[in-house]
């Protein structure tokens, strides 16, 4: 499929989705969250990819934001639309079933920090800057952004990051836990597929699994995230992964997982 606003490409395994339109320094308008919801689909279906690395296009942004073009003419109720669509695109990337992987090359803010907040980890590079400066516009966060920030660093420190709509820096994001690994702007690609491959050499199904655990159990109690543990802990036992995956640590050989 063919878009207007991304470049998507594969190789070895893994999706390579960039936003494209360095001009806005990626912006996000209707037609990038609509074509972003579409090509996560087709990644979803895709038996061929095992992850995605996603960043922006150009040396100055991963995602700036939102276009402030279209914010500045909705009213409530297309305002209410727009949020809800955008969660929408951003919950499907969250609950992929594969690890998605932000390459943040540089800004991060509003949209852009909250769609990098959707992935499963973000790498950032050293002059990436991160922050929801929505209050600056008489806005609050729409894409989730007051749901995941909380969830990632703290309420305290989501507070201060949206009450302040002031921007940090890629160190201080590794600091409070936003990002997990901060690379040269050179290395950021590689630093991501490094990471992606050690996730892919593991059993696939496993993966999907650990991650459903993760993503639903922190929205339950522990109580219920536990037993939801062990439903997908039992279902693993059933795959042919898991025999493979036991059987080639007895024979102290690696693994050949095939996804069954």
């Amino acid at each position: 499929m063919a878009y207007e606003t991304l470049l998507y490409e594969k190789r070895g395994g893994i999706a390579y989705v960039t936003v494209n339109r360095p001009e806005k320094l990626n912006a996000l308008n209707r037609k990038v969250m609509e074509e972003l919801g579409a090509c996560f689909e087709e990644v979803r279906d895709n038996e061929d990819v095992r992850a995605v690395i996603l960043t922006g296009a150009g040396e100055k942004a991963f995602v700036a934001g939102a276009d402030i073009n279209e914010l500045a003419v909705l009213t409530p109720v297309e305002g209410k639309e727009t949020s809800l669509r955008g969660q929408r695109v951003l919950d499907s990337i969250e609950n992929l079933g594969k690890p998605v992987i932000a390459a943040v090359n540089g800004y991060a803010l509003g949209g852009g920090c909250e769609l990098a907040m959707a992935c499963t980890l973000r790498v950032a590079s050293e002059n990436a800057r991160f922050g929801q400066p929505e209050v600056k516009l008489g806005i609050i966060p729409g894409y989730a952004g007051t749901q995941r920030l909380p969830r990632l660093v703290g309420k305290a420190r989501a507070h201060e990051m949206i009450l302040s709509g002031e921007p940090i820096s890629a160190q201080e994001a590794y600091r409070i836990g936003l990002v997990n690994q901060v690379a040269a702007a050179k290395d950021l690609i590689a630093v991501a597929e490094a990471l992606a491959r050690k996730i892919m050499a593991n059993a696939p199904l496993a993966v999907k699994f650990a991650l459903e655990a993760v993503n639903r159990g922190c929205e339950m109690t522990q109580a219920e995230g536990e037993f939801l543990e062990a439903t997908l802990f039992g279902l693993c036992s059933t795959t042919a992964d898991m025999k493979e995956g036991t059987r080639a640590f007895l024979e102290k050989r690696p693994p050949k997982f095939g996804a069954r």
